[in-house]
């Protein structure tokens, strides 16, 4: 790690672990569970005089490399809270990498800049419902369309599970241009929002509750956006997509690895207290060895973190190595909250601590960002191709 990362690294640790833990008992949230903006823009409040907001983006506008993002962005995830008070939360980590690497000095002036102060947030209008046969994991399916009208675009459709979008002020919006002239495909918008033309209609109950705004489905009537807030041109839509999807998904990784550590930190001590059959729990073997297979489990974690962050920092969209990163870390992170949530019985099911909490984010981290299992047919196709050019097939 760099010095400079892991400068910042502590101060984020010594702020999530000293400011941002004691919040996680604050009663300020939604009838989803999720934190209010109001707790939100409090702890952001600390993290600002802290000098820990937006962390891994320096004053003068550049990114840290993903390897020095990776050091900052596990410490954040400590608490589910720390994310959101820090600044380095999904979507908006996310948004703002896309905006810093390929929105104009007007777009960044107006979208980006609010993002990074953590003045605003954000969301990324792309999923569809299901139940109408639109886009989730495959993204060809999108039935939103959008079409040019003299200088502005005109967008309808519908878009489900778009996180945080009740509260966000800047929206990124996926569309479908169905032009004949060779400029057809899919397009993406930058909009202000709340829009009279975007219209919350449900936000769902899901089974994880760290962001706020929850996971809305929307429908868009008639929303105009003017024609220069598209990023790139008109069918260029998946090509930018492609940017922000190997760091984002690499992002979640780096977050819940942080809340996976504090979860063990808390089982581990848990079984160092309790007693049970006149020993402490961690010295059954069936305890210890729950706790010696998380250390196991958050250590491989890490590594291939490391391994993928590595490989965006030369430069590589690294689509590959993500894929295969999310699916190692999720399935990882999955078996580390589970076991904690074992080694604590009872306690560990209920919400005295973050354990429980931090086993539903995860079982929810298994989905999103692209399910396991789409990651390994994407994954197999690969090996099959390989293996063809290989052969000559």
């Amino acid at each position: 790690m760099s010095a400079r990362a892991r400068e910042i690294a502590d101060r984020v640790e010594r702020f999530v672990r000293e400011v941002v833990v004691p919040y996680e008992s604050d009663p300020r949230r939604d009838h989803h569970h999720c934190p209010t903006d109001e707790l939100i823009d409090e702890l952001k409040a600390k993290a600002r005089a802290a000098g820990v907001m937006t962390p891994h983006i320096l004053p003068d506008g550049s990114h840290l490399t993903q390897r020095e993002t990776a050091a900052i962005l596990i410490r954040s995830g400590l608490s589910p809270l720390g994310p959101q008070a820090c600044n380095t939360a999904a979507p908006d980590e996310g948004n703002m990498y896309l905006l810093g690497h390929v929105g104009s000095p007007e777009l960044k002036a107006r979208f980006l800049a609010p993002l990074v102060s953590g003045e605003a947030r954000s969301a990324f209008f792309m999923t569809e419902p299901a139940d109408e046969g639109g886009a989730g994991s495959d993204p060809s399916m999108m039935r939103t369309t959008c079409r040019q009208d003299g200088n502005h675009w005109v967008i309808n459709g519908r878009k489900a599970f778009i996180t945080g979008a009740k509260g966000a002020k800047v929206g990124i919006v996926m569309a479908k241009s169905e032009a004949t002239d060779g400029t057809g495909g899919a397009c993406m918008f930058l909009v202000d929002l709340p829009d009279p033309a975007i219209r919350i209609d449900h936000v769902p109950n899901t089974i994880d509750s760290s962001m706020p705004g929850g996971h809305p489905v929307v429908t868009i009537d008639n929303l105009r956006v003017p024609a220069d807030q598209m990023l790139g041109a008109s069918g260029e839509g998946f090509k930018y997509a492609q940017v922000r999807l190997s760091p984002a998904r690499l992002s979640h990784c780096m977050r819940w690895l942080g809340a996976c550590i504090r979860a063990n930190e808390i089982a581990t001590a848990y079984a160092c207290r309790r007693q049970a059959f006149g020993k402490l729990l961690v010295d059954h073997e069936g305890v210890g060895f729950m706790l010696a297979e998380n250390l196991i489990d958050l250590k491989q974690a890490e590594l291939m973190i490391d391994w993928c962050a590595d490989v965006l920092d030369t430069g590589a969209l690294g689509t590959v190595e993500s894929s295969m990163t999310k699916v190692a870390v999720s399935e990882a992170l999955m078996r580390v909250a589970d076991r904690s949530v074992q080694v604590m019985g009872g306690m560990g099911v209920s919400g005295d601590t973050i354990v429980e909490q931090v086993f539903r984010e995860i079982r929810a981290f298994r989905i999103y960002d692209g399910p396991t299992e789409v990651h390994k047919w994407s994954l197999a196709k690969k090996v099959k191709r390989d293996w063809m050019a290989a052969h000559g097939g």
